[in-house]
C-alpha cells in the first residue's frame, strides 16, 4: 500500500472561476456591493474578495488598492464612454438639458442609485474616497466636456455645473429635503437646464 502523497501548503490552486473572463466583473460587482452596504471605511479587499469568492491576490491583481477599486465602482456607475458623447450630441444647443436629464435619470433608476449613494456618502465623509470620487469627475467627466466648449474658462463652467448637479443629489437623494425630494423630475429638468445651459455656453 502506497503512502498518501502529502498535503501541499500554501494558497490552492486558482480554478478557472477564479481568473475566468468573468473573474473582474464578478469582483466589480461584488465591490460595489460592499462599498453600499459597509461604506468606504468599513469595506476591505478582503472582504469583497470574500463576497466575489476570489482570493484575495486576484482583487489586487485587477485593481491594486482598495482606492483604485473605488475608482472602478465610480466609473462603472457612471459609464463616461457612454455619458460624454450623450452630453456632447449635437453641439452646444441643449447641452444643459441633455446633461440635467442623463444625470437625473442616473440617479432615479433603483439600479444605478444604491451604488451612486454609497459612492457619494463615502465621498462625504472619508478624505480617500473624497479624493477618487474628485479624480474622477474632474479627468473623466468634466475635462472632456470643457474640452468641447467655446467659452472662456470651460473647466470652471463645468466644474459650477457639476457642483449645481452634486447638490441635487446630495439634497435630493441623500439628505432627502422636501419638497425636491418630491419633486418631479421633468420639473427638476425644467428648472435646472436653463442654469447649465447658461454655465457651458454663454460668454
Amino acid at each position: 500500500m502506497t503512502a498518501a502523497a502529502p498535503r501541499r501548503r500554501g494558497r490552492p490552486a486558482r480554478t478557472e472561476s477564479d481568473t475566468g473572463p468573468g473573474a473582474r466583473e464578478r469582483i466589480l460587482q461584488a465591490a460595489r456591493a460592499e462599498f453600499a452596504e459597509r461604506g468606504y471605511d468599513k469595506t476591505s479587499v478582503r472582504g469583497i474578495a470574500k463576497a466575489a469568492h476570489v482570493d484575495p491576490a486576484l482583487v489586487h491583481h485587477y485593481f491594486g488598492t482598495k482606492d483604485e477599486v473605488f475608482a472602478a465602482a465610480i466609473e462603472v456607475s457612471f459609464e463616461p464612454a457612454l455619458l460624454v458623447p450623450v452630453i456632447l450630441e449635437g453641439g452646444t444647443e441643449h447641452i444643459g438639458e441633455r446633461l440635467v436629464r442623463h444625470f437625473i435619470g442616473v440617479w432615479e433608476n433603483p439600479a444605478t442609485r444604491a451604488p451612486l449613494l454609497a459612492i457619494l456618502r463615502s465621498a462625504l465623509t472619508h478624505d480617500a474616497a473624497a479624493k477618487v470620487l474628485r479624480v474622477f469627475v474632474l479627468r473623466r467627466l468634466l475635462e472632456r466636456v470643457a474640452a468641447d466648449l467655446d467659452v472662456p474658462d470651460p473647466k470652471f463652467r463645468a466644474e459650477l455645473a457639476a457642483s449645481h448637479m452634486i447638490g441635487i443629489a446630495v439634497l435630493r437623494y441623500v439628505i432627502q429635503v422636501e419638497p425636491l425630494v418630491s419633486a418631479d423630475p421633468e420639473e427638476i429638468i425644467a428648472m435646472v437646464a436653463p442654469t447649465l445651459q447658461r454655465y457651458l455656453t454663454e460668454d
